[in-house]
């Protein structure tokens, strides 16, 4: 056997890479090497005679797919651009256009948005709150996560509020089928009901994965997890032929149906699979090491582990106190002056770029004084996780037009394509439209050639209708028949020019900065749209390759799948604040933790939950509440416990842990206790604290020095 795909693995590593005949669970501590250790088993598998277009390698996000298909083209070359790289999203919506009649679904089926979920979800439950039917999409999502629909949610209904929510989710559902859409849990959910209830479609499925690499296994939800079964199942589970990927001391996203549960499945469901831990670390000192081992340390573990560095001791991790939020925020741009200034011992030159330093914090709200504090310094920062391309509204808009080319029953997107711009087609005249369609059982757009139309709307109205929907069928066939980057930017540029959008942007804004900034986005979105058509960018969303020319059509398909525009996330030289779950798959030389008080991390724990809450009538059932609110708060604890870890495992050569002794709570000033997880990572208290100020004052007196003594030298040379 070539040895090729071992170069550069330690024995651990080739050990994953070289076991391919069974199911195989890789448990890759942080800064363990996980995604070498994935590319490397696809070219060993490519290797073995497994053809490319057979391996499935699913990711998270599409960030991480581009990542791993960029990676795995380095390493293995041309044959990794027919390896499956994608989203367990991206995987739904293969399965669901290419199966999904069976489903009753068109393959020009819709994916919906949050704010058209909202939109739905109001006209469904009969509310014009939108917080309302933002928390039913919460419970729903939960449920459909959990592979409940509306009948099986209501059945199972605790209370009343739950029923309502599965009552309006009942209407929901119908909404979607008349739409021929699907949301984003839909494109786990009915994938998975295509497996279980089409032999045929299964058999398919399996037939076509020879192996199956899943990252960030400790992720899944269980719908995803019994897609996964369904799809590697096909020989059996000791023939199972897949590569799961995790570790469950990162598992942060239960609060959105993620659950360790699927790791404690894996050796039931099956008995022969192969473990193998990952524990040495390549990202971080052994400082920063053993204060993360410290704090999970007390969480119990499903497959034990510790993570160890060759990198040497390096530096001691820092706890800063500070009076308040704006005292931290200061004492963290102190440190970052002074780190940039002066360097960390043993460390070198490097380091010292404003890309080297994160802030990392609970929730959004922390960020602003840090904010404030970076721009006073007048310090570069972006702050991740902030608006998405896709969510910017003239994205937004044009969007719904594409999806209307796409499926004309997508009442959603007509609604916003119609009046985006405007066309002399008012709320009233959509309103009548509205009625039509619904007592005719009819999508709006099949509404608008209803001979019977004309009884409800006419004259004007009427007219400018018609004229949408002829303008709305030719754009569909001309997007059809457009393919390659430069027909595609033609198209769209002429498009945009017809129905006046440039105009409509800048009609619609007071400030004409603010409409070259949105015109500006528009082009970048067109440039981005045309160069997927010619095959000129990888669009991370495993659909579309490189090389790969498309028609205007079959890409605008698959845009709703993406949630950022991988050319906007180009590397800048600033300082990141982030929260901690957006951070988590990133690193930095140099991290701060900030906020780490009681109540902010971990957040809001109720030391004595209140049994009295669920109104229990009896000792038994006050006694059984407890306990069930007792496990909440235990499995709450441990999350959050899991939250720091992978706080602390972001740095690399650098940790300052801070928190504050009062903090901002509503409009009050409150007293903040540090949090219980400083404690747990073991620190020598001798070593720890430390004042960045007193650093940065003499820092800045040396500055002084220096700069006088050049004044004082260039005045003796004058003559």
């Amino acid at each position: 056997m070539s040895t090729s795909f071992n170069t550069g693995l330690n024995l651990a590593q080739q050990d994953a890479v070289n076991y391919l005949h069974g199911p195989c669970l890789v448990l890759a501590g942080a800064g363990s090497g996980k995604t070498r250790v994935i590319t490397h088993k696809i070219g060993r598998l490519i290797q073995s005679g497994v053809a490319a277009k057979r391996i499935f390698a699913i990711t998270f996000t599409n960030k991480a797919a581009a990542e791993m298909r960029e990676r795995a083209k380095g390493l293995i070359g041309r044959a990794a651009k027919d390896v499956v790289i994608c989203t367990f999203h991206a995987l739904g919506v293969r399965l669901l256009r290419e199966d999904g009649a069976v489903l009753g679904l068109k393959p020009q089926f819709s994916i919906l948005d949050s704010d058209d979920v909202t939109s739905i979800l109001k006209d469904a439950g009969g509310s014009v709150d939108a917080a309302t039917a933002r928390s039913w999409q919460w419970t729903i999502s939960l449920w459909k996560n959990q592979g409940l629909n509306a009948a099986s949610a209501f059945a199972a209904a605790a209370n009343d509020n739950e029923r309502i929510i599965a009552r309006v989710m009942a209407h929901y559902e119908e909404r979607l089928a008349a739409f021929q859409a699907v949301d984003f849990d839909d494109l786990i959910g009915l994938p998975l009901k295509l497996l279980q209830q089409h032999e045929q479609v299964r058999q398919k499925w399996q037939g076509l994965a020879g192996h199956f690499l899943v990252d960030e296994y400790q992720d899944t939800n269980a719908t995803q997890y019994e897609m996964l079964k369904l799809l590697v199942g096909g020989n059996g589970p000791e023939q199972a032929r897949f590569t799961a990927v995790g570790d469950d001391d990162q598992s942060i996203y239960g609060w959105r149906g993620a659950t360790l549960d699927n790791l404690k499945k894996l050796p039931i469901d099956f008995p022969n699979l192969k473990v193998i831990k990952l524990e040495q670390n390549y990202r971080s000192t052994s400082a920063i090491l053993r204060a993360a081992n410290n704090v999970i340390g007390p969480n119990p573990k499903l497959f034990p582990k510790n993570l160890w560095s060759d990198l040497g001791e390096g530096e001691p991790v820092r706890v800063v106190d500070a009076d308040s939020e704006e005292h931290e925020a200061e004492r963290a741009v102190a440190r970052i002056q002074s780190l940039r200034a002066n360097g960390l011992p043993h460390a070198g030159p490097q380091f010292k770029e404003w890309r080297d330093f994160a802030v990392l914090y609970r929730a959004n709200h922390q960020a602003k004084p840090f904010e404030k504090a970076l721009r006073k310094a007048q310090i570069p920062y972006k702050v991740s996780g902030g608006t998405s391309f896709f969510d910017r509204a003239e994205v937004k808009d044009l969007c719904a037009w594409f999806r209307l080319w796409i499926n004309n029953n997508d009442d959603p997107a007509f609604l916003r394509a119609v009046t985006t711009p405007k066309r002399g087609i008012g709320h009233q005249t959509l309103g009548h439209l509205g009625d039509f369609a619904s007592r005719y059982k009819l999508s709006m757009f099949g509404a608008l050639f209803s001979s019977s139309l004309s009884s409800v709307i006419s004259g004007k109205a009427l007219g400018s209708l018609h004229e949408f929907g002829r303008e709305v069928n030719d754009l569909e066939f001309r997007a059809r028949h457009t393919l390659g980057a430069e027909a595609a930017k033609s198209f769209l540029m002429d498009w945009l020019k017809d129905i006046g959008y440039e105009q409509y942007l800048y009609d619609g804004e007071d400030s004409e900065q603010v409409a070259n900034a949105r015109w500006s986005n528009v082009l970048d979105f067109i440039d981005w749209m045309s160069g997927r058509c010619g095959g000129q960018i990888d669009d991370a969303s495993g659909v579309n390759a490189v090389g790969e020319v498309k028609s205007l059509l079959e890409v605008a398909q698959t845009v709703s799948l993406l949630s950022t525009i991988s050319e906007q996330e180009k590397d800048q030289n600033v300082v990141t604040l982030s929260t901690l779950h957006a951070s988590k798959g990133l690193e930095w030389p140099h991290v701060m933790l900030v906020g780490v008080t009681e109540g902010m991390l971990p957040f809001k724990l109720r030391d004595n939950p209140d049994a009295e809450s669920a109104g229990p009538t009896s000792a038994l059932q006050k006694a059984q509440a407890m306990e069930a609110a007792n496990a909440s708060l235990t499995t709450h604890l441990q999350e959050e416990r899991r939250l720091m870890y992978v706080g602390i495992t972001r740095a690399q050569r650098s940790l300052a842990v801070s928190w504050t002794r009062k903090r901002k709570k509503g409009r009050e000033m409150v007293q903040a206790q540090p949090s219980r997880f400083i404690e747990e990572m073991g620190l020598d208290q001798a070593t720890v604290k430390e004042d960045p100020r007193a650093k940065l004052k003499a820092l800045r007196a040396e500055f002084a020095q220096k700069a006088a003594d050049g004044a004082a030298a260039r005045a003796q040379t004058r003559p």
